[in-house]
């Protein structure tokens, strides 16, 4: 995958609709911004949830990321959605990676870390394994092989506990599961079909990508208002009435997040225009606000 394209699927994933999750979480919870039992102001927690959300976010886009590259090792892409009708259990389970090469079908559970605590780390083996067990039933045809796979290297917080797990697991279904932290998967101890060039590659590339990112979040939502009134301006009408309605909201966030006000006047001109009365009331609040803190 050239660069372009690798960066491409990690912005795309990290930050298209970062405002409109932002400004949902902020209605919904403007405790955890504002609350009197906070040790934090509200711009830092402002940017600790911004850094938070692009955390998550990254794990997700590396598995789109690694997606892309299975196909491009010619693996027949199997639905990873395993739904309730088609389970022993009732359940439905999403699966990180799920290909077919030949007769062998290969399930990964993809992780960016293994730094769970004791509780979870419990949870998501018994997790993998329940995802191994469905997937076995569905492709009693072939071998499938079960793989957990931590991209970051630099923890091994848990590697005994997985390790044991993964003897046991290996006794009572018969199975060969497999343990891999970075480019240990692509090694010659790895999955013989992919090649270490890859996993070169994605260091290269992520390397590269991150001497791009900025020191800081970004939160003030004015510096890109082209593409954040295309966020915002779909939102449900419950969301301004609750963002506009909460004193501390106006007072402490929105100065934050809308410095300039761009983004709110062009919010406004737009919610003018439309014929519903929310939105005429809307409208009216988000010019009350810009009277008070733009004059």
């Amino acid at each position: 995958m050239d660069y372009d394209a690798f960066v491409n699927k990690l912005n795309t994933k990290l930050f298209e609709g970062s405002a409109a999750d932002l400004v949902i979480k902020i209605e919904s919870s403007p405790d955890r911004y504002v609350g009197l039992f906070r040790p934090t102001t509200p711009r830092t927690k402002l940017i600790q949830n911004v850094t938070q959300s692009h955390e998550i976010k990254f794990g997700d886009a590396l598995e789109d990321i690694m997606e892309a590259y299975f196909r491009v090792l010619k693996f027949e892409m199997l639905p990873k959605k395993l739904s309730e009708r088609e389970t022993r259990d009732g359940q439905t389970y999403d699966i990180d990676q799920l290909f077919r090469k030949g007769n062998v079908v290969y399930l990964i559970e993809q992780k960016v870390r293994d730094d769970h605590d004791s509780t979870k780390k419990v949870g998501q083996f018994s997790n993998f394994e329940a995802k191994y067990f469905e997937a076995s039933c569905k492709y009693k045809r072939n071998e499938v092989i079960p793989i957990m796979w931590f991209i970051d290297d630099s923890l091994k917080k848990n590697k005994r506990y997985y390790a044991g797990q993964m003897f046991e697991m290996a006794e009572a279904y018969g199975c060969h599961p497999k343990l891999y932290y970075g480019g240990e998967m692509f090694s010659k101890n790895g999955i013989k079909d992919f090649p270490y060039e890859m996993w070169n590659e994605i260091i290269g590339h992520l390397t590269k990508w991150k001497r791009t990112l900025p020191d800081m979040p970004e939160i003030n939502l004015d510096s890109n208002s082209k593409e954040t009134f295309e966020e915002l301006k779909d939102l449900s009408p419950s969301i301004y009435r609750k963002l506009f309605n909460n004193e501390d909201i106006r007072e402490q966030i929105l100065p934050i997040i809308f410095p300039k006000g761009i983004v709110l006047n062009m919010l406004k001109n737009y919610f003018n225009a439309k014929e519903e009365e929310v939105y005429a009331n809307i409208s009216e609040k988000i010019e009350e606000y810009l009277e008070e803190t733009h004059q």
